[in-house]
C-alpha cells in the first residue's frame, strides 16, 4: 500500500520540554488511523508539527513523498493536507453557503472555459451546495454562521474540510460538543471518506466507541513518545497501553 503520509522522527521542544519526542509514523492509502494517549499526550500537538500550525525543532514531515517541513500551513493545504480543528474555524459573518463556496473558490479553481463570472459563480455554488447536502446543511445554506448551533457548525466544518479534496484528511476530536442525535452525522461522513481508498484519514478521539467503529489501527503517544501501534484489539489491551494510562482500563477513558 501506499504511504501518504509520514513523519521522521519529528519532534518539537519548549524550552526544556519535549512536546513530541522523535515520533517516527507512516500513514497509508486507505486506512484510518486512531491517535490516542492521555491529556498531555501530545496528539493535538503532533498534528500542529504536521499541519505546520508550528515548526519542529527536529524531523521530517513529507506528504506523498515530498519533504514540506519548510512549508507554510496554507501551502501544506494547497498540496493535499487537510486539516479539521478542534476548535471552530470559520467565517462566523458569512453564510453557510459563502463558507463553502470560499474553500472551493481558493483550493480548487474553476477551469478556464468559464469565461463569465455569472458562469464561474454557478459553478461554485452548485460544487458548494453538492458538500453542504452530503452533510445535510443544505437547509441552512444562507444562514450566518453565528447563528448555527455548535453542532452544525462542527458538521460545516467537515463540509470546509470536504471541499478542500485533500488526500490526507485530519480529524482533532471531530465530534467534541455535539449531541447524540448530531454526532452520527459526522462520523457517518468520516465512514464514507474512508471508503475513498486513495485517501488516508487521522483521527484523534477519546471516544473509545467511535475508535472501535472506525480505526483500522490505532498509534498511543505517551509523554510526547509514540508507545503503541497496530491493531485496535491487539493495542487497547496491551500492557504498555494500560501503563500509560496509568492502570485505567483504556475501554473505560
Amino acid at each position: 500500500m501506499t504511504n501518504l503520509l509520514e513523519t521522521f522522527d519529528l519532534t518539537v521542544r519548549f524550552g526544556g520540554h519535549v512536546a513530541v519526542d522523535a515520533v517516527s509514523c507512516a500513514f497509508q492509502a486507505g486506512e484510518l488511523t486512531a491517535i490516542v494517549g492521555p491529556n498531555g499526550a501530545g496528539k493535538t500537538t503532533y498534528f500542529n508539527l504536521i499541519s505546520g500550525q508550528i515548526p519542529a525543532t527536529a524531523g521530517t514531515v513529507r506528504l506523498m513523498g515530498e519533504d514540506i517541513g519548510r512549508l507554510a500551513p496554507s501551502e501544506r493545504c494547497r498540496r493535499g493536507l487537510g486539516r479539521a480543528f478542534q476548535l471552530t474555524n470559520l467565517f462566523p459573518g458569512l453564510s453557510v453557503l459563502e463558507n463553502v463556496r470560499l474553500a472551493i473558490q481558493a483550493h480548487r479553481p474553476v477551469p478556464r472555459a468559464f469565461l463569465s463570472m455569472a458562469s464561474r459563480h454557478t459553478a461554485l455554488t452548485d460544487q458548494a451546495m453538492a458538500v453542504l447536502e452530503r452533510v445535510r446543511l443544505d437547509s441552512v445554506k444562507d444562514k450566518p454562521v453565528s447563528e448555527l448551533s455548535h453542532g452544525n457548525q462542527r458538521k460545516l466544518e467537515v463540509a470546509m474540510l470536504i471541499a478542500l479534496d485533500p488526500k490526507v484528511y485530519m480529524f482533532d476530536e471531530p465530534t467534541a460538543g455535539m449531541s447524540a442525535d448530531e454526532a452520527p452525522v459526522v462520523l457517518d461522513l468520516i465512514a464514507q471518506l474512508k471508503a475513498e481508498t486513495d485517501r488516508t484519514i487521522l483521527l484523534v478521539e477519546h471516544k473509545m466507541d467511535v475508535i472501535r467503529t472506525l480505526a483500522d489501527r490505532i498509534i498511543v503517544l505517551h509523554n510526547g513518545a509514540l508507545v503503541a501501534d497496530g491493531d485496535p484489539g491487539e493495542v487497547i489491551t496491551s500492557d504498555v497501553v494500560q501503563e500509560a494510562y496509568m492502570g485505567k482500563d483504556l475501554a473505560d477513558v
